[in-house]
């Protein structure tokens, strides 16, 4: 596990907090804006095409399907009993080449999504793990970043973008010596993730890059993995606003949430020229927030703001007549969730 000072680090950053603990305040805001509502699943009727709104155990591949096609990468869905050989002809007839990307069609926080570098990998990924899985190219534009926004009902409803994430991947420089398990260790953001590449990646720990050679340790974007995430609210503009919500008003009944994309430079970011990844619901964090420079107090000041945009958009959902969930069905579709994902981390191993 990382040195003393890295011990420091995990508990003296707000970032690298266990999640559990991290959230005890949100759970609060949660609770506040459910009084008010006098609803505990309030946030469900914001985006009324996706159960629960997005909150949990959503179907990735039902919200693909609302999006505007130029916007999507070449992606398919493979059921968990799909014979091999049938999956390799759907790759060839959708034009998926490897390496490619395979994640749970429910699922979050990066659980189970794998970079497959060829056959092999993916018949082991997809054996392994008996769950319905989506497959999708994987992008090689070089930027990654995380965009949040929300859009009031009605022809004239006001919209804006309130988080603008940038995703910097964890990555060693070698020094012509060191071991990459060596590097990392230097840097906490990489020695959290020791434990991990012992487990998935034994090999690659104990290779020396040469001086100066730039290793990327992890190509997916997700901060569990030990991206480093980054503010970009700074790129808003009102150019940017108009740009994105000529596609999101094509997204119906979708009134908040977080488009995770890949990108050419931040200026085509900012015409709205991306391929999406994923897009999440009202659950989707502005994830600016995990910027090192950012701090825990703006951070809870930032998701109080974001809570509160919800519960306005729940009432203005209201009086266009959409209600929330029922509380006895919407229980019941959460514990449906944990007893799927109860299952897949017991097939992962990590139970």
């Amino acid at each position: 596990m990382a040195n003393k000072p890295h011990f420091i680090t995990r508990w003296t950053q707000w970032e690298y907090y266990p999640w559990w603990l991290a959230n005890i305040p949100v759970y609060g805001f949660w609770l506040w804006f459910a009084a008010r509502a006098r609803h505990l699943l309030f946030f469900s009727n914001v985006n009324p095409t996706i159960p629960l709104g997005g909150a949990m155990g959503e179907s990735k591949w039902d919200i693909l399907l609302q999006l505007p096609e130029a916007i999507l990468p070449q992606t398919m869905v493979v059921e968990k009993d799909e014979p091999f050989e049938s999956v390799l002809f759907m790759l060839d007839q959708k034009g998926i080449i490897f390496p490619l990307i395979a994640k749970p069609d429910v699922g979050e926080r990066g659980f189970l999504v794998k970079k497959v570098n060829n056959e092999l990998e993916l018949r082991e990924h997809l054996q392994q793990y008996p769950a319905r899985f989506i497959l999708q190219e994987f992008l090689t534009l070089p930027f990654e970043a995380s965009v949040l926004y929300h859009r009031f009902p009605g022809p004239d409803g006001a919209f804006d973008i309130t988080s603008v994430c940038l995703k910097e991947f964890l990555q060693v420089k070698g020094d012509g010596s060191s071991s990459i398990r060596a590097l990392m260790l230097q840097q906490a953001r990489a020695a959290f993730q020791v434990p991990r590449f012992e487990q998935e990646f034994p090999g690659l720990l104990n290779r020396i890059p040469a001086e100066g050679e730039q290793v990327l340790l992890e190509p997916i974007g997700n901060h569990s993995r030990g991206t480093k995430f980054m503010n970009g609210n700074h790129l808003i503009t009102p150019e940017m606003v108009q740009a994105f919500e000529e596609i999101c008003t094509k997204i119906p009944d979708v009134q908040y949430a977080r488009f995770d994309l890949k990108t050419d430079s931040w200026e085509a970011l900012q015409r709205a020229e991306f391929k999406v990844m994923e897009l999440n619901g009202v659950f989707g964090e502005p994830a600016h927030i995990y910027d090192p420079g950012h701090g825990m107090w703006r951070a809870y000041r930032d998701i109080f703001h974001h809570w509160r945009l919800l519960f306005r958009l729940h009432k203005a959902q209201k009086k266009m007549g959409h209600y929330p969930t029922p509380h006895r069905e919407g229980l019941q579709f959460i514990r449906q969730y944990f007893q799927y994902k109860e299952k897949l981390m017991a097939d992962s191993g990590r139970a």
